[in-house]
């Protein structure tokens, strides 16, 4: 287990699955919304210095998704179908283009902490342990925590 940021990240020794945990000031509806808004999640997704652009989004159960993220000239791809989505826990695949073999399905409870505040926990079980070490090889964490650091950002600032 480790703790970037205040994200924590874990990888199941018997399973291959990622969890992970962050903790913020906002509320469940709040932090929701940032996961089904596309024009919030595009501002907050992935590494300070990546644009997001959203292609498809339909934030519904039985909807899909696709966003492209770039900088410097070099975009990435990401897709996946939204499997159930519900005010306390989204059920969604997650694919990078890059890999199109790897699909990750990826579930997310906004769980009420009380004062106004929220933890977000995560579970992406992948289809292999070779599979998730390399996501967890991948720098993946740097995206998280910069990601989530804007998230964080938005909530102080009231655009959430």
């Amino acid at each position: 287990m480790s703790t970037l940021a205040e994200t924590t990240i874990e990888a199941d020794p018997d399973l291959p699955v990622i969890r992970m945990s962050r903790d913020f000031n906002g509320t469940p509806e709040q932090l929701f919304r940032a996961h089904t808004d596309p024009a919030l999640y595009a501002r907050w997704v992935g590494p300070s210095g990546m644009e997001t652009r959203v292609i498809e989004w339909d934030a519904r159960s039985g909807g899909s998704w696709r966003f492209v993220s770039g900088r410097d000239g070099e975009e990435y791809g990401f897709r996946g179908c939204f499997h159930e989505v519900r005010p306390d826990r989204i059920v969604q695949t997650f694919t990078f283009e890059g890999q199109p073999d790897d699909v990750a399905l990826e579930t997310l409870w906004f769980e009420d902490l009380g004062n106004g505040r929220t933890r977000l926990r995560t579970q992406s079980l992948v289809d292999s342990f070779a599979g998730r070490d390399a996501w967890l090889a991948s720098g993946m964490e740097v995206g998280v925590n910069e990601g989530y650091a804007k998230l964080e950002e938005m909530l102080a600032d009231g655009s959430l």
